[in-house]
């Protein structure tokens, strides 16, 4: 079959439109740059840090937050007993100063003697206590109940310590309590979008609405006190966002510049770009209900025909690494470290169809970055024999027909690969839509022993032990077909050099800039 041009492999590997564009943009705001006068660069050494986002937070209540800018935003304003390490997402003490196990359901924190609210006042085992149950309480219904669903009790053991009960054995509990922490008065409070709430984080709210939000420093969170206000601007355009950067209006981009303007960034005047592996995935969900995908053959065929490589080295101008498997390289439950990434074979892909042809569709988003990968894969896909209709759609519609059941292929992307738990809500039997997000109508008893072991184990040994099974099952099965993992990238300028994100995105690093 014939295919437009468009679709052509090297064409959008290596000169496409997206190579013009960002020369186009480059110039343009470098244009910009030269005829700002030394006055202005003056002027931005005093202004608040500014971190640019392309939506909004739809708001700062850490109760009801789900977006992806809220939930990162909210965590500069509040803190929870538990923060992750930044590379290999453990959980390792915040507002919690030691915690101990007094047997396999039972938790005792202790909380810091140093840490304040905003207001001032000091954080205390009453306040944990509520925030807790607040959470798992009707009348709150906050959208993060499913938490502390496990939990039997949370009761206080003194003015700085709480032991809480769990109903069953659950692993996840220490990574669950990052939950911010909240006073004890107003955790049972109405919902709070505007960021008022007395916080523990190392900012407070200042000022926000829907174009930005202002964070001031404060004091006594368990960081030092941040020497910078920051200001999280939404600019949705990526020309706009790409100029104010360049122009020296902004300071911080994480994740929001396209990986062929990054060369444009590198090269212009007092901007830095900084990357570090990430803690996601990005996979193609497979329809195991639909003909010719219910065979596992068929799967591994279609990740025979991907060549990774050359997509994270040319579109992602080698900011993205090749899947091994679904979890992250770096993170603590990757059992074993020295897999290589999925191979590429198109012959191999081509006998293992052995001659069958036909016909799928590929969902994918709106976003023109995300369109350009589906067609190359389209492309590679067409190389083996299976013709695609790629679709693209906006989020709520994509994961509206992911629930029907209506797709053969949908490529997403987990930007936040916290928690190896998280493959249980995606790959077990029990969770296919609607009672959960296996989309994919995976069905595999195996996987789902290995799922549920993980989630009971004490020990991170034994965890990683467990889900190391379990990669090893969705491989062997091809449940999902595994692309890539995206470096975290953020473009910075030269006073915000020291910024470096979290494996998972976390934007805390922020709170350190300017300490050296």
């Amino acid at each position: 079959m014939q295919r437009p041009s468009r679709w052509r492999r090297g064409r959008l590997l290596h000169d496409g439109a997206l190579g013009r564009f960002g020369t186009l943009v480059a110039s343009t705001a470098l244009t910009v740059v030269l005829g700002c006068t030394a006055g202005a660069t003056r002027a931005t050494e005093e202004r608040p840090l500014e971190l640019v986002v392309n939506v909004s937070p739809d708001t700062l209540d850490p109760r009801y937050v789900t977006d992806t800018v809220g939930v990162r935003a909210s965590r500069l304003i509040h803190a929870g007993l538990v923060r992750l390490d930044p590379d290999r997402l453990e959980p390792v003490p915040y507002v919690a100063r030691s915690w101990s196990w007094l047997d396999g359901r039972t938790l005792r924190v202790v909380l810091r003697d140093d840490v304040r609210f905003h207001s001032g006042a000091r954080v205390s085992s009453a306040d944990v206590v509520a925030t807790l149950r607040a959470f798992g309480a009707p009348s709150v219904a906050s959208r993060h109940a499913r938490i502390v669903e496990p939990i039997a009790e949370v009761v206080e053991d003194g003015p700085d310590a709480v032991v809480v009960r769990l109903k069953r054995a659950h692993a996840t509990l220490l990574t669950d309590l990052e939950v911010p922490i909240l006073r004890a008065d107003q955790a049972f409070g109405p919902p709070d979008p505007e960021g008022t709430l007395d916080g523990l984080g190392p900012f407070r709210v200042g000022h926000f609405d829907r174009a930005a939000l202002l964070l001031e420093p404060a004091d006594g969170s368990p960081l030092p006190r941040p020497r910078h206000r920051v200001v999280v601007r939404t600019v949705r355009d990526e020309n706009a966002r790409a100029l104010r950067l360049v122009a020296g209006r902004s300071d911080i981009a994480l994740n929001v510049v396209s990986p062929t303007l990054l060369p444009a960034m590198e090269s212009a005047s007092g901007l830095f770009v900084r990357s570090r592996p990430g803690a996601n995935i990005s996979y193609l969900v497979v329809h195991h209900e639909h003909g010719v995908l219910a065979d596992r053959e068929v799967r591994r065929a279609l990740s025979l025909a991907i060549d990774r490589m050359a997509i994270t080295s040319s579109l992602f101008a080698g900011r993205a690494e090749a899947a091994a498997g679904i979890i992250p390289p770096t993170h603590w439950a990757r059992a074993n470290r020295s897999l290589q990434p999925l191979a590429h074979d198109e012959a191999m892909a081509r006998r293992v169809l052995g001659g069958r042809r036909f016909r799928v569709t590929l969902l994918t988003s709106t976003e023109r970055f995300r369109v350009s990968i589906a067609r190359v894969l389209g492309q590679m896909f067409a190389e083996v024999g299976v013709e695609v209709e790629g679709i693209p759609l906006e989020l709520g519609t994509m994961l509206a027909r992911l629930n029907a059941g209506d797709f053969d292929l949908a490529m997403l992307t987990l930007p936040a690969f916290t928690e190896p738990h998280l493959l249980r809500h995606f790959f077990h039997s029990a969770f296919v839509p609607p009672a959960g997000a296996n989309r994919g109508r995976v069905r595999d008893s195996e996987l789902d022993a290995f799922l549920d072991e993980g989630g009971r184990g004490q020990t991170l040994e034994e965890r990683c032990r467990l889900y190391g099974a379990a990669e090893g099952r969705l491989l062997d099965e091809m449940h999902a077909v595994p692309l890539w993992h995206e470096d975290q990238v953020a473009v910075t300028s030269a006073r915000a050099r020291e910024f470096l994100p979290s494996a998972e995105g976390n934007w805390l690093s922020v709170a350190a800039v300017g300490e050296r």
